[in-house]
């Protein structure tokens, strides 16, 4: 069979088939047990989040139980039995059953020093400007204050908690988020891999590895609430970075199986055809709201007249929480087909989205390198074919000649998405392009920009280019997205691109300083149209840390810190005028959600 290619490739075909089509489900009901129905549906959690006892609807499904669950619903039941049948209870009397019944959330964890902790690390000596190496040195220090280590009682009494126990010690993004989330942590690895804390970096990558093994994918974050929905699958690359980093090859041979694994359940349960290719969407496996924003899935579902409906919106809801991105305007499909509109037009599952397909075409290759590195020739060809037919599809699908650019495809109207998203330039990130192409797709790329007028922009580039008031929609910037931009510009290794990447970084750069500065805090996501403010908008407030954005600022400065500067860089076109009204209008629709 080694030299027979017509068997080789039969071979192949086999394996994908089976992989698309085995196993089913990778969801382990029994990885959630009567604690979920405390945390994830019920009874008692609807009556917790309609009493709207605290402003933020995360807090009580992050409080620890102080009975167990069988104990807990038996004093609810008796609780309710107060009441006149299908009465509400007052809200002070559910807020005096929960304090009576739970503890503060947090109580989970542990003081923890991480022992791999360095005050001086290397990439300090490699920031020319005094300013920005102090930064950088001011943030190495704050991974001390988002790390956290789980109790043991953890371990001991799992169904007292909302949270997903995990051996080795984390870093969380910070503020409302007090335990991993997925794709944050891409960015946190890096920052943590420059920061010299390979232990710490190397514990989260086991603990993801052991969360594959029990659920057969990453859930969205920490939490069982969180356990039926993931997020965009980068623990792959991180790995290719923590392997890149430290030279350990044997990392990779070790991890690739269970690497490959998530690939699959990708595959099982995250594709549809289009246009005769398999494409990647996002989606949700579970029914009912959010249990973590369970008050604002009701309120925003309460106008569909039939459950079938609300079960939709709710399912529209995950889906894009799902992507990272909620929300955005970026998947609102409204009855023209266009992205305006609110929540109630969310169409998630009906949009091909560039990234998550660029990101699993990445996927794959990185798989097929691991498994050359373990000598399994037969495995390390059959993801290459993967990355190959996901390069395919991403040219077929997602590319637009007449934009000269990638674009979501809407699935319900059969067309691209010609709605300006940071995701649109993607690919450049992962190099999901056939490299014959690469100096078409620069010129292409800078027409694009200035087409767009991404260059105009003093705070960054925004992710959308629709102020709808979601979060993810203009005129907020986010971290992972400039990132994205900046190193897929450089990836190009076009003179021109190599120009620009290096602007935006030092604009970034330069803006999140300023914020510092200002008020000693880093956030979760900035404004595009004031250079170091900080956004708004969305279903809480911004939070402050923050876990990707110190990543993103440490590998930033590692790249280009040899040549920015804190008194230098264009700050783009925008007024200040334009800037103070964003952030005005940006406040007030951030308002709504505490009215």
């Amino acid at each position: 069979m080694p030299g027979h290619p017509s068997m080789l490739l039969l071979t192949l075909r086999v394996l994908m088939l089976y992989h698309y089509q085995s196993h089913g489900t990778f969801y382990n009901p029994n990885t959630v047990g009567r604690n979920g129905e405390v945390y994830c549906h019920g009874r008692l959690l609807e009556t917790v989040q309609m009493a709207r006892i605290f402003n933020d609807s995360k807090t009580f499904v992050d409080m620890k139980m102080k009975q167990n669950p069988d104990a807990t619903l038996k004093l609810f039941d008796d609780f309710m039995e107060k009441y006149e049948q299908g009465s509400t209870p007052p809200k002070e009397d559910v807020l005096k059953w929960v304090e009576d019944n739970f503890e503060a959330r947090g109580t989970e964890f542990e003081q923890w020093i991480p022992d791999d902790f360095t005050k001086s690390p290397a990439i300090l000596n490699k920031i020319k400007d005094k300013d920005f190496r102090n930064f950088a040195e001011e943030l190495n220090g704050i991974w001390l204050e988002l790390g956290r280590k789980m109790k043991k009682d953890v371990a001991d009494n799992p169904e007292l908690y909302s949270i997903i126990h995990v051996e080795n010690p984390v870093i969380v993004p910070g503020g409302r988020f007090l335990e991993f989330y997925y794709w944050d942590s891409y960015w946190i690895i890096r920052g943590l891999l420059l920061s010299e804390m390979t232990n710490t970096a190397q514990g989260m990558l086991k603990n993801f590895f052991s969360i594959v093994d029990r659920f057969g994918f990453i859930p969205n974050g920490g939490r069982i609430y969180y356990s039926m929905r993931s997020q965009p699958p980068l623990l792959t690359p991180m790995v290719k970075t923590f392997v890149d980093t430290t030279g350990n090859k044997q990392f990779a041979i070790s991890s690739v199986d269970i690497l490959a694994r998530e690939f699959d359940y990708w595959m099982t349960n995250h594709t549809v055809m289009v246009k005769g290719h398999r494409m990647a969407i996002y989606g949700d496996q579970s029914s009912g709201p959010r249990p973590e924003s369970y008050r604002e899935d009701i309120e925003t579902g309460k106008d569909f007249k039939t459950e079938q409906e609300r079960e939709n919106h709710s399912s529209e809801l995950k889906a894009a929480a799902e992507s990272g991105m909620d929300f955005s305007s970026r998947w609102f499909i409204n009855e023209n087909g266009t992205n305006e509109g609110d929540l109630t037009n969310l169409k998630t599952r009906s949009i091909v989205p560039v990234e998550l397909n660029a990101i699993l075409y990445w996927n794959a290759k990185i798989i097929s390198e691991f498994y050359g590195y373990k000598g399994d020739t037969l495995k390390q060809v059959l993801y290459l074919k993967y990355s190959e037919e996901f390069l395919k599809g991403v040219e077929a699908v997602l590319w637009n000649e007449e934009a000269g650019i990638w674009l979501d495809y809407d699935m319900i109207n059969n067309k691209s998405r010609n709605y300006f998203v940071a995701t649109n330039l993607s690919p450049l990130w992962m190099r999901c392009y056939l490299p014959a192409r690469r100096q078409l797709i620069a010129n292409h790329v800078i027409k694009y920009i200035e087409e767009q007028k991404l260059d105009d922009y003093p705070g960054g580039v925004p992710t959308t280019m629709l102020q709808s008031g979601e979060q993810w929609d203009w005129p907020n910037v986010w971290a992972p997205f400039q990132h994205l931009l900046i190193v897929g510009l450089d990836n190009l290794d076009d003179d021109r691109t190599k120009a620009v990447a290096q602007e935006w970084a030092q604009r970034w750069v330069q803006g999140n300083h300023i914020a510092f500065i200002e008020t000693g805090a880093m956030f979760e996501k900035y404004l595009a149209t004031e250079l170091g403010g900080h956004g708004g908008g969305g279903e809480y407030e911004v939070q402050k840390g923050f876990g990707w954005s110190n990543g993103v600022i440490l590998d930033l400065l590692d790249r280009y810190g040899s040549t920015i500067t804190a008194a230098s860089g264009k700050v783009g076109k925008l007024s200040v005028y334009t800037g103070l009204a964003a952030i005005i209008t940006t406040m007030l629709s951030s308002v709504r959600w505490f009215l």
